[in-house]
């Protein structure tokens, strides 16, 4: 089994959808056998590392994690380098070839999508794999990387079994939205995110209201885009019918899935968006757009609905108004396509066509 080296921005106790990508590659990396040592520059919570993986304290400063990649693969001589962000490709090349270790380089959405500078172009031309989260997002690497196609591979997200079908009545009572219709959006709301769509869901709202729907949109996530939003939310005059609950802890966000509706983010900018499979899982029903990487989360509208902007408000409309959904069928399939199993053999796939490299 190799030895592998990940160069991560955050994982074990990072935040956000990439850390979350990454702990699950890393895990199942381990679970196959392999050895894994993690540099991570953001780790801001404890927590508890799996069998089979070391994470060497944080370094949000670039000399200084520099210096740790560098040492690390001077003394430990990894196997292969993992990559877990496009803009540290440079980095994660010079590393590797310190090591003689094959070069592995991660990519998610929008940081990937535009061609990028000639430097991390040409560092990501030398990747003995790219790996992209989408069939979208492997798309727009070949549009600028001179890269066999062979060797950019899709590994999807993967959701894990705790989240599933529950009883969300609680946190209805304590949010007092007994006898509502919910709509629920979970995601960044940062200026640089705005394309997450949760203003396209306010503005859609007397629509929606006039359609004979007593909805409330609940939107959890912060960021600095709060302010815009909750002026946008008075401005549209549905003060009454939005609530922006922050940053949910891991119990009570499973249990927000649960209590929901409809999940709904109607993006523009997905790499993928691991809060449909979370919510999906759940057994509520998601809705998102024909854009980008959510078609392959929704599984091109199997497992979820596809719309896009034109008809936004008439789909919410119709499945509030038509909620049949089996919600136990809903994440039974959710698992089948996107559980831990079905994503540590894509992992071993590609892990098995890396050493098939030269």
């Amino acid at each position: 089994m190799s030895v592998v080296l990940a160069l991560v921005t955050d994982a074990f106790g990072g935040r956000g959808g990439i850390a979350q990508y990454n702990r699950d590659f890393l895990s199942a990396l381990a679970s196959c056998g392999h050895q894994v040592t993690a540099i991570s520059r953001y780790a801001p919570d404890e927590v508890q590392l799996p069998a089979g993986i070391v994470q060497r304290s944080s370094h949000a400063g670039r000399i200084a994690y520099s210096v740790a990649a560098f040492g690390e693969a001077i003394f430990h001589r990894p196997d292969i380098v993992f990559c877990g962000h496009i803009f540290m490709a440079p980095l994660a090349w010079m590393v590797a070839r310190v090591a003689a270790a094959k070069l592995v380089i991660q990519t998610h959405g929008i940081d990937a999508w535009s061609r990028p500078s000639r430097l991390v172009r040409w560092t990501c031309e030398q990747a003995a794999i790219i790996l992209s989260v989408s069939r979208f997002t492997r798309a727009r690497v070949l549009d600028w990387a001179a890269i066999p196609p062979e060797r950019v591979l899709v590994i999807p997200n993967t959701v894990s079994d705790c989240f599933k079908p529950g009883n969300g009545a609680a946190l209805r009572h304590e949010w007092k939205l007994r006898d509502k219709k919910v709509l629920l959006t979970v995601g960044r709301m940062c200026a640089s995110e705005r394309y997450k769509g949760q203003d396209r869901v306010i503005n859609l709202l007397p629509r929606i209201i006039n359609a004979g729907l007593d909805v409330v949109y609940v939107i959890a996530g912060k960021g600095d885009d709060l302010p815009r939003l909750e002026r946008l939310v008075h401005e549209v005059g549905v003060s009454d019918r939005v609530r922006f609950v922050g940053s949910l802890p891991h119990e009570k966000l499973i249990e927000a899935y649960r209590m929901a509706d409809l999940f709904v983010m109607p993006s523009t900018g997905e790499g993928f968006g691991i809060a449909y499979l979370e919510a999906m899982a759940c057994g509520t029903p998601a809705l998102g757009l024909a854009a980008s990487g959510a078609r392959d989360a929704l599984l091109e509208g199997a497992l979820g609905f596809i719309t896009d902007d034109a008809t936004l408000g008439r789909s919410i409309v119709e499945i509030l108004k038509n909620p049949d959904v089996d919600r136990g069928e809903l994440s039974r399939k959710v698992q089948q396509a996107f559980g831990v199993d079905q994503y540590r053999r894509c992992v071993s796939n590609a892990i098995a066509i890396l050493e098939q490299t030269a």
